[in-house]
């Protein structure tokens, strides 16, 4: 299996699991994070996801000897902006994804893998991780949103720096500049996996509603996100969670979801 799911809870743990290749993206490891995301976002007893690599690297990116392969064997152009379009299809089930998603990066975050990094909503590194948006090393340009991502995250000036330079970060430097949240100096899995669960009691279609409005906060006008706001927050004042979380509070009782 390239690609392992499981559960921890009510937490989703996707592995990548091509160790031996630092978990680029190969074809069979593209067509099942499709086939996850879909799984995931369909099962509403999961309320957080967890996204790592195994063998102590998170991603290296695509698979370049896999992609010059197709190449001897005769792709084309075409051929290769309909694999760009395929990955993009699972890509934006991640980013869109209305639950929260944390990425857990020990080694290589490279390429697409750094875009992999960006995509969830908190990242968490080992200090070993490195950073790379290495692109320009073999005369391409960022892919998998990574032109999109990396700006958000740091900055246009940073993100141009990080591209053209195709320069490695550390996870200190990678923490300074805001591409990661957090760097734990224990195990980065079992980290992440107890935020997770944090969420487990969490009102997980409120959190949904506010991540995809946010996920668009850069696009949309003052005027759009009163309009989404009202609308999210009609939903979510019929919901169940919230009439349940209202009692709690009128009759003092603890809540159901604290942070603390």
């Amino acid at each position: 299996m390239t690609l392992n799911l499981t559960r921890e809870g009510a937490t989703a743990v996707l592995t990548m699991n091509r160790p031996a290749q630092r978990n680029a993206l190969s074809p069979d490891l593209r067509a099942a994070f499709l086939d996850a995301f879909q799984s995931i976002r369909d099962d509403d007893a999961v309320k957080a996801v967890v996204l790592t690599g195994s063998g102590g690297h998170f991603c290296a990116g695509g698979d370049i000897k896999a992609m010059a392969q197709a190449r001897e064997q005769g792709a084309d152009a075409f051929s290769g902006r309909q694999r760009l379009l395929k990955m993009q299809r699972w890509f934006d089930m991640l980013v869109d994804l209305e639950k929260p998603v944390i990425t857990a990066i020990e080694g290589s975050a490279f390429g697409a893998g750094l875009s992999l990094a960006l995509a969830g909503d908190y990242a968490m590194a080992a200090p070993s991780a490195t950073f790379c948006a290495v692109f320009a090393r073999i005369g391409y340009v960022p892919d998998l949103l990574g032109m999109y991502l990396l700006p958000r995250a740091v900055g246009l000036a940073r993100a141009k720096e990080m591209v053209f330079t195709a320069r490695v970060c550390n996870a200190e430097e990678a923490l300074a500049m805001g591409l990661i949240q957090e760097i734990c100096e224990g195990d980065v899995v079992e980290a992440a996996l107890a935020r997770a669960a944090r969420f487990h009691a969490a009102p997980t279609q409120a959190i949904g509603l506010a991540k995809t409005i946010m996920n668009r906060a850069y696009e949309s006008d003052r005027e759009a996100v009163y309009a989404k706001e009202a609308m999210a927050q009609a939903l979510c004042g019929q919901s169940g969670y919230h009439q349940e979380a209202a009692r709690r509070f009128i009759e003092k009782q603890p809540p159901v979801y604290n942070w603390k």
